[in-house]
């Protein structure tokens, strides 16, 4: 379970205010120097077009000679200021631009490399992790340049709003304590308002990661073909409807929240403003005030109203965004899932063997043991194989051998080293594997064997001896563009057009290709690597295994029995722990869990063999 409930656990807002600041002066220090110059400006114009305002309207009010001169005098200054006025709004909107542009640049990159960090798997299979990691990812792209701007619009408030305070103190010190005063109660409900909307965000997370999983199926290519067959499409489309109406709820309930708050506070804001009408009328009529004097008051309470109103955005935008900010720093900050050692020990090449030595292992404290007490050694240069029902442990054993995750107890060896010495990148580089639930990629055809390791990714010879040995060279040739063919239909790679599919068995071959293109790797572990052959290819394939594999280190795991007869050594699994080991032909004296499993397939075989011989007691119907 991820650590914290809150949208705000792990961080303080003062500090994602502080680190958004850092990044920005980090991803382009001079953008942030101008934008605060152009905010300076762009703070003391208001109060520059104010008092040429009044001055100008004073001098034409006084007559005289002078006066029209004055009046064009002061004209031409309001012309240069709103000049400089209208071209900063401009000029701030690029640099506000090209600095988000930068900023979340650096961000996505901490943010993945954060993500890349977590060695292991368990943070990936938490649902918690992602709804944070999705938040991350918003507050990633957008806070750091919402909190920037936030504070670029507190320093043209704060030298706008103080102008207009000192003219209002000049002309009326309790009109200026009224007007700010009323600006307290509208700080405080916007506070209010942004911790709720960042509540909202963090409680509808999982709702609208279900709709997006919705949204997503309805579209995926994978899933057409069963979505048309049993014909679904309106179930799950009525699924994600009903996510989307939960979040809509919850956020209407926000938003009808925000309107009764912020009228609540523009009635308020009309009010004073009235009263200030009033009395500057009232002023003006014993004479205390010229009309130059009423101009300026006017606008001033205006612009105070107006800047008070900016200020309390801008304070209430680096809130809010500064809460969502936290999601990013507590997934940049999070520990790795895995123990790491201060000095790793080089990874030697093996020598004499792997073994698992009384490991226990399950996924969460909830949930039953999977390995309890398993004792296993896969020695060096022979082909060991595993076999067990579905669920024995299997794959959680080949997870725990590439340190996806570490047992509870007991210690997995490697040439009597534990594993957990290592630094796990290390240890990777010396193993191949295929995975059961081994990855597509809608890549190049290229690209898709040489992400098995990338040191060949330029090596074309050596990426089409891979694809040969796994028997994928020849469709892979074939396709429009050869190995430089996208094998996808959802992208284009440039002006290519001619993407290509392949069948399921072709993907598995692609797959096989990636794990023997690691023909220098110390391991190599075969998960199911023909599940999705017809039999010839799979007769074909585990020739090409038993031929690349002899005198290297393997663990083969298989449901079908033949492909696993001529390991050097069988072990099963079963309740948790090794209970028979040996050769196929020991096994089958033995007449226990393998004997039975493998009398089974074969007569499976032979019975169906029976059948469809034409000497067979069956008859086509």
């Amino acid at each position: 379970m991820m650590r914290g409930d809150t949208p705000e656990a792990g961080t303080g807002r003062t500090g994602s205010v502080a680190a958004a600041v850092l990044i920005g002066l980090r991803a382009a220090p001079g953008h942030v120097a101008v934008q605060v110059l152009v905010a300076g400006l762009a703070g003391a114009a208001p109060i520059a077009v104010a008092w040429c305002t009044k001055v100008m309207v004073d001098a034409l009010a006084a007559g005289g000679p002078g006066a029209v001169r004055s009046a064009v005098r002061f004209a031409g200054v309001l012309l240069v200021v709103g000049v400089v006025a209208a071209v900063l709004p401009q000029l701030g909107t690029y640099l506000g631009e090209e600095l988000n542009r930068r900023v979340r640049f650096v961000v996505q990159q901490r943010l993945y490399e954060a993500v890349e960090r977590q060695p292991g798997l368990r943070r990936f299979e938490d649902p918690q992790f992602h709804d944070r990691l999705r938040l991350a990812e918003q507050a990633g792209r957008d806070s750091p340049g919402q909190i920037l701007r936030g504070l670029f619009g507190l320093v043209q408030s704060g030298l706008t709003l103080a102008g207009f305070v000192v003219t209002l103190l000049a002309l009326s010190p309790v009109m200026a304590a009224v007007v700010v005063l009323s600006a307290v109660p509208v700080l405080a409900a916007e506070l209010s308002l942004s911790r709720r909307r960042a509540s909202v965000l963090w409680r509808i997370g999982p709702t609208e990661r279900r709709e997006f999983f919705y949204a997503n199926l309805l579209t995926d290519l994978q899933a057409a073909k069963e979505i048309r067959l049993f014909g679904i499409g309106a179930y799950l489309r009525e699924r994600m409807l009903g996510e989307l109406r939960g979040s809509n709820r919850a956020r209407r309930r926000l938003d009808l929240r925000v309107l009764r708050t912020q009228g609540s506070l523009s009635l308020l804001s009309a009010a004073v403003a009235g009263v200030g009408m009033v009395w500057a009328a009232g002023m003006a009529g014993s004479g205390r005030l010229s009309v130059g004097d009423v101009a300026l008051l006017v606008a001033a309470v205006a612009g105070t109203q107006g800047t008070l109103r900016g200020l309390v955005a801008s304070l209430v935008g680096i809130h809010q965004s500064a809460l969502l900010f936290g999601h990013y720093q507590f997934v940049e900050g999070l520990a790795p899932d895995l123990s790491l050692p201060n000095q790793a020990r080089t990874v030697p090449a093996l020598r004499h063997g792997i073994e698992f030595r009384d490991v226990w292992f399950r996924y969460s404290e909830e949930q039953p043991w999977i390995l309890h007490g398993l004792n296993l050694t896969i020695p060096y240069g022979h082909a060991t194989a595993l076999v067990g029902v579905n669920g024995a442990g299997k794959s959680t054993l080949v997870k725990l051998l590439c340190r996806f995750y570490d047992p509870q107890r007991g210690t997995v060896l490697w040439d009597g080293v534990d594993i957990r010495q290592f630094d796990p990148v290390e240890l990777r580089l010396r193993l191949g594997a295929v995975f059961q639930d081994f990855m597509c990629y809608d890549m190049s055809a290229a690209d898709n064997v040489a992400v098995g390791d990338l040191s060949a990714v330029d090596d074309r010879p050596r990426l089409e001896a891979a694809a040969e040995r796994a028997g994928a060279h020849d469709a892979l040739r074939g396709l429009p563009r050869g190995y430089d063919t996208v094998l996808s239909r959802v992208f284009f790679d440039g002006d290519d057009r001619d993407g290509a599919l392949l069948s399921g068995g072709q993907w598995q071959r692609v797959a096989l290709a990636r794990a023997l293109l690691r023909d220098r790797s110390d391991l190599l572990i075969l998960d199911e690597p023909s599940s999705g052959l017809d039999a010839m290819a799979e007769h074909e394939i585990h020739v090409r295994l038993r031929e690349h594999r002899a005198g290297r280190t393997s663990l083969l795991i298989s449901h079908r029995m033949g492909a696993l007869r001529d390991a050097d050594r069988i072990a099963v699994l079963a309740d948790g722990r090794i209970t028979e080991e040996g050769d196929h032909t020991a096994l089958l004296a033995v007449g226990g869990v393998y004997a039975r499993l493998f009398t089974l397939q074969a007569s499976g075989y032979r019975e169906t063999s029976s059948a469809s011989s034409p000497n067979g007691s069956s008859r086509p119907g």
